[in-house]
């Protein structure tokens, strides 16, 4: 029986301040970066997990997932994986990590981190894709993988089930669907970030279009003005028959989020996303009846299970934004899919970052093909960044995401991309520290 003998965590930083790359009103210069983690055991199988950050702190989201995969060591790997919802209980029941948080910032990243090293594992122990390993699973199963505690009040064990179980024979029907399709439907964000030049802008946007892009994606919040021009560069690119969707992420208090949108709204957004503070329950509720019929999307920064429960319980979204590396890992994502669905709200993963399309491309296939069935106003976001670091790269063509065919999580990186970027002793780091002294006497 294979055993956990060890696991490495590495702070992994890409420079994509330098272009501008992911540049936004609230975030100008970040660097998309990793705390990567490798479970290691006594024979050839791996895990591969990581949360997502953009740069400064994620130190502290690697010692913390140091601390997560610590209890994992010396275990059996049987026990841990084929029981993933109890491993992912007895993580989260360390009272001592838990008060750090509770389910909530470093130490909850870091615990996405970890769970999603052990669901690439399992899923490589299958010799499947993650999206399959989920699709194969009992309703009965799914739901015992599903982090349900403080959710009673809005969905019980026994709901969930019924609803799986409601999609389980259209199953294969579904599957056979998306690959007619091309895959599960996508939007870019690639053209839209706010530090790049009107001609970027254009040429990045008549470059999506070719490739079949026909939902974009816009930052916004910093001047109005400014959100005006780049919004009508954009129609007169993208057509009105193309969807556009605007990001103010998190900028704007509740009347300045209103008043905003609302001058806005003669370029037809599909979306106002991250209108307000990530955490305001009542404050995007507001908003959303405020500025409608253009629907509030919002969820990237969704801390926990629990803030999503009261989105929906409020009428507050139109649109559920989860975030693969921010939510603890499949466990607690089950969960919201599972209230998204009874709620009616469709979910359109977050995915600006990296290696946060390689993880939602799974997810959503599984929301299709498992529980929801329906592709209406469901579209999950892709940048166009940073990919070739991986072993399982995303594959998107018209848009769409192509249905990934490795075992695992697609969640490796390659080892030469790990070595050159980790942080601070990384190739690329070295010599960039090397320089800026020099820069710095010019």
């Amino acid at each position: 029986m294979p055993t956990i003998t060890g696991f490495r965590v590495h702070d992994v930083r890409f420079p994509t301040s330098l272009d501008a790359d992911g540049s936004d009103a609230m975030n100008k210069d970040g660097d998309y970066s990793a705390a990567y983690v490798v479970l290691e055991t006594d024979d050839a199988l791996r895990g591969f997990g990581f949360t997502f950050t953009i740069g400064r702190g994620n130190d502290l989201c690697v010692e913390a997932a140091r601390q997560r995969a610590l209890p994992l060591v010396g275990r059996d790997v049987d026990e841990l994986l084929d029981d993933l919802g109890a491993t992912y209980r007895e993580l989260a029941s360390d009272t001592q990590l838990r008060w750090l948080g509770p389910e909530k910032g470093v130490v909850h990243l870091a615990m996405a981190a970890v769970m999603n090293a052990l669901w690439d594992m399992a899923a490589r122990r299958a010799g499947v894709p993650l999206w399959r390993l989920l699709v194969e699973m009992s309703p009965e199963q799914l739901v015992d993988a599903a982090d349900l505690r403080y959710l009673s009040d809005v969905l019980t064990r026994d709901e969930a089930i019924t609803m799986l179980s409601a999609a389980a024979p259209r199953r294969r029907e579904r599957l056979d669907d998306l690959r007619a399709r091309g895959g599960y439907p996508c939007y870019t964000t690639s053209a839209g970030w706010l530090g790049y030049s009107d001609d970027r802008l254009r040429s990045l946007l008549r470059t999506a279009m070719d490739e079949g892009h026909r939902h974009f994606k816009l930052k916004v919040g910093a001047d109005l003005d400014e959100d005006r021009r780049r919004l009508r560069i954009a129609r007169e690119v993208i057509g009105w028959d193309a969807h556009l969707m605007i990001d103010a992420n998190q900028v704007w208090d509740v009347p300045q989020a209103i008043e905003w949108v609302t001058a806005l709204s003669e370029f037809r957004p599909l979306w106002i996303e991250e209108p307000t503070s990530p955490d305001d329950v009542l404050g995007h509720a507001a908003i959303r009846r405020a500025v409608a019929p253009i629907g509030v999307a919002t969820g990237e920064h969704g801390m926990n299970r629990v803030l999503f429960k009261q989105m929906f319980q409020a009428e507050a979204i139109d649109f559920c934004q989860l975030d693969s590396a921010r939510l603890a890992s499949v466990n607690e994502i089950l969960s919201v899919y599972l209230m998204a669905h009874k709620f009616g709200v469709p979910v359109c993963p977050h995915a600006g970052g990296v290696g946060l399309c390689e993880l939602v491309q799974h997810l959503s296939v599984f929301d299709y093909v498992a529980l929801s069935g329906s592709l209406d106003n469901r579209v999950t976001e892709y940048v166009d960044h940073l990919h070739e670091h991986f072993v399982d790269p995303v594959v998107v063509a018209r848009g769409h995401y192509r249905l990934p065919a490795a075992p695992g999580y697609s969640a490796e990186l390659r080892k030469e991309s790990v070595e050159r970027y980790r942080f601070p002793d990384g190739a690329y780091w070295l010599e960039r520290a090397a320089m800026e002294p020099l820069a710095a006497t010019r």
